[in-house]
């Protein structure tokens, strides 16, 4: 049988070459000039780059990224690879291991019996287990290398005496002391077949899938202790690819310095001085918040967290909908008054019914305009049912059209509910940046009490991803806001 281990080695290099390739043909379109680059400086002129350079650096940004996951995605994990029914790889992948498989059914059928192939794959089966222990494990690598003696199975099958099925058999007691739990029931499965060639076959399926149980267990194991080789290697990975493409900052840039100008523009309005002084730390935690407020169908994301932009995308989506969610629940609980502050269970109830509407907010499909008017309709039942439940004035028709033409309202990206709502969320994100050196979450903005666990799960990932990058990229960030800020206002390095 071919090398299960050699198969997914090629497999995974061809899957890297073309990753890589996509990779490299995205980084030339980015060291292209480019309408959205008008305003920024080029750091260099463009030079001409031989294949084998775009090809080096391709795969350097590659395994960048693949650190860069691992460290971030506390979900990561290594997953078998799946073949598409009925594409030509998985026809190829069939009729080649139908052949092998009827050759070695046929060899074992022999007279005298033929054990070459068989030996081969006792070969491969021996180094698999071996590669699985672990350094504790000296007297299973001592039994594995007692019983699967290749140079002794070799003679036993010279003199006619070997029986593959009792090894088949060991192998297979042998799994079943190595395995994860999850697989427990394939090794039972094992058990129950009786010929030879189908055994073999089931062994090395379920080694694969061992194969990739060990890699996760040691990614999980290690994991606590990579975060600053981590750091390090994405930092001299991407200093690499600076050096080969100086202009690869061009869009950190640029993210930083219309940052600034937003800053001054603010502080401008509230002070008498013009260009009043900015500290670096808060204009680099401003520049993250505003990520959360991107456009990404227009504006090219910053180099810096690019690898990061599905879940920046994913959070600013977030931050969306908690917006809508607060907004709402604002509108009700000032529209009804005290009649409904302490009924137990109310306000879980009418954010159940809200968040339900609002899940699909993101879709194509999803139209907002009829969402919102139908969670109008469904809070006046509710609220009026709840009303007269506890002996309260029912729910009046000026009041349920006053409710409706509010929630209607916050549609407008300009309603004022709304825009308080996002302001105080963005102002919690923010003041979760600059709490989280010292651990100690910030307080909660009035308004906010009902989504107060989904804002604060939000700040925490959205905090643990900006500290990430900002330990990865720290020299990169501080080397651009020096330029950018004055003298006098640079002269503070972010800590």
């Amino acid at each position: 049988m071919p090398n299960e281990s050699d198969r997914l080695e090629r497999k995974g290099d061809k899957e890297l070459k073309d990753v890589s390739e996509e990779t490299a043909g995205q980084q030339v379109r980015a060291s292209t000039p480019s309408p959205h680059r008008d305003n920024t400086p080029q750091a260099s002129p463009p030079r001409l780059v031989s294949v084998e350079e775009l090809m080096e650096t391709a795969k350097g940004v590659t395994n960048m990224a693949l650190a860069h996951e691992i460290m971030v995605n506390k979900d990561f994990q290594v997953k078998p690879t799946e073949i598409p029914e009925g594409s030509l790889e998985h026809r190829v992948k069939e009729i080649m291991h139908k052949v092998f498989w009827d050759r070695l059914e046929a060899q074992l059928n022999e007279d005298p019996p033929s054990y070459e192939h068989a030996i081969k794959l006792l070969g491969e089966i021996k180094e698999t287990l071996l590669s699985f222990l672990l350094p504790g494990h000296g007297r299973l690598c001592s039994r594995i290398e007692e019983v699967l003696d290749l140079p002794l199975i070799q003679q036993q099958a010279e003199n006619g005496v070997l029986n593959i099925g009792q090894l088949s058999q060991f192998v297979v007691e042998m799994m079943g002391s190595l395995c994860a739990p999850c697989r427990d029931e394939d090794v039972k499965k094992l058990k129950q077949i009786t010929e030879i060639v189908p055994l073999l076959k089931a062994i090395f399926s379920v080694l694969d899938l061992m194969k990739v149980d060990m890699a996760n267990f040691a990614l999980k194991s290690i994991k606590p202790h990579l975060m600053q080789l981590s750091v390090e290697y994405e930092r001299n990975k991407f200093q690499e690819f600076l050096e080969k493409q100086p202009n690869a900052l061009d869009y950190t840039k640029k993210w930083l310095e219309e940052t600034v100008k937003c800053l001054r523009e603010t502080e401008s309005c509230a002070s008498a001085s013009s260009d009043p002084p900015l500290h670096p730390l808060n204009v680099h935690n401003h520049a993250y918040i505003r990520l959360l407020r991107w456009d990404h169908a227009s504006d090219p994301f910053p180099e810096t967290v690019l690898m990061d932009q599905v879940r920046f995308l994913e959070m600013q989506q977030e931050a969306e909908w908690l917006v809508l969610l607060s907004s709402v629940l604002l509108i009700v609980y000032t529209t009804t008054g005290e009649a409904i502050s302490g009924l137990p269970g109310l306000m879980e109830t009418l954010k159940n019914t809200v968040s339900a509407m609002l899940t699909e907010m993101h879709t194509p499909s999803f139209s907002m305009q009829e969402a919102l008017a139908t969670i109008g309709e469904k809070l006046c039942v509710e609220l009026s049912h709840c009303l007269s439940q506890h002996g309260f004035t029912s729910f009046s028709a000026e009041s349920k059209s006053a409710l409706k033409g509010q929630i209607t309202a916050i549609i407008q990206s300009d309603n004022i509910v709304r825009k308080l709502m996002d302001s105080r969320i963005q102002s919690y994100l923010l003041a979760a940046l600059e709490s989280s050196q010292h651990k100690t979450p910030p307080p909660l903005p009035g308004g906010l009490a009902p989504v107060s666990r989904e804002l604060k799960e939000l700040s925490i990932r959205f905090s643990r991803l900006v500290n990430y990058n900002k330990l990865v990229f720290s020299p990169f960030y501080q080397k651009i806001l020096q330029n950018i800020l004055t003298p006098g206002e640079s002269s503070s390095t972010e800590t």
